[in-house]
């Protein structure tokens, strides 16, 4: 076998491994003609290899990857998991400094009104690892609900229900501290859900099927990866040991997300001077 043919692949996961976009949207790229490859219109699943093919999008070519990056970002409510905004609303990206952003894309989508830990990397193999269902990288959630849905709600929500003709997989749904002493059957509960998938707006479809609909929604780990002191609006590079967690087959949350590698928060930027700072506002 010649060493060509060893790094021949498939176009769409060349273009994800290079930090484009992901696999799905590379695929669109493709559809769209904003693809070639020696000149000539790409097409999907054709092979290529960056050391002797001339790959370029809208124009430019892609160059083979270098060492890859991964920054885990704490979002806070009211910022979009875009790199624009049709509207003009902020967008995940406005919370990174121009040398960290280039090149990363999110991993899966936190909405609009959404908190909590989110991925963005330009390695496009570890991406699909995390956001595939088929590989089990587990997320979990913690959201805040109007009222106390009965056990009989919580075992049909965790076992799947229909949404958009497509039954869910099933989840694990249990409730936090929060949920015990005395309410009233109008009380807000706290519950934790723990789900291999990730559907648009999923889990409020969930709850507001069922008359409960979510006050507050923030995902608090990603596999084994989670950072409680990690401010709203702060980042941080993931170690290679929590790269190598999602990475494993199957990366589930285990006995609780892993501890942060170190106290030391990676400068982000001030959005109205560009100046660097250690710490983030609420």
């Amino acid at each position: 076998m010649s060493a060509k043919s060893v790094e021949t692949e498939r176009l769409q996961k060349v273009l994800s491994r290079a930090g484009v976009a992901s696999r799905r949207a590379a695929e669109e790229m493709i559809r769209q003609g904003r693809v070639t490859v020696n000149g000539e219109v790409a097409q999907i699943g054709q092979k290529v290899d960056l050391r002797s093919d001339f790959v370029k999008v809208d124009g430019k070519r892609i160059q083979k990857p270098g060492r890859h990056r991964y920054v885990l970002l704490n979002k806070p409510a009211g910022y979009m998991t875009t790199k624009s905004d049709p509207e003009g609303r902020p967008t995940v990206y406005d919370l990174l400094p121009p040398q960290v952003r280039r090149g990363l894309f999110a991993v899966g989508r936190l909405d609009f009104e959404t908190e909590g830990l989110l991925l963005l990397t330009d390695d496009g193999n570890l991406a699909q690892l995390v956001s595939h269902p088929r590989y089990g990288c587990m997320k979990s959630y913690e959201v805040k609900v109007r009222g106390r849905p009965s056990e009989d709600t919580i075992r049909r929500l965790g076992s799947g229900i229909t949404l958009h003709r497509k039954r869910t997989q099933p989840a694990r749904i249990t409730p936090l501290r929060g949920n015990r002493g005395r309410r009233t059957p109008e009380s807000n509960t706290w519950w934790k859900i723990e789900l291999k998938e990730g559907k648009t707006r999923q889990i409020r479809e969930m709850f507001f099927r069922v008359g409960h609909p979510v006050m507050r929604l923030r995902r608090v780990s990603i596999g084994r990866v989670g950072d409680r002191d990690l401010r709203r609006g702060a980042f941080r590079d993931l170690s290679e040991a929590e790269v190598r967690q999602l990475a494993a087959p199957g990366a589930g949350p285990g006995r609780g997300p892993s501890p942060a590698p170190s106290r030391r928060r990676v400068p982000r930027a001030d959005q109205k001077t560009g100046k660097k700072r250690t710490r983030s506002s609420q």
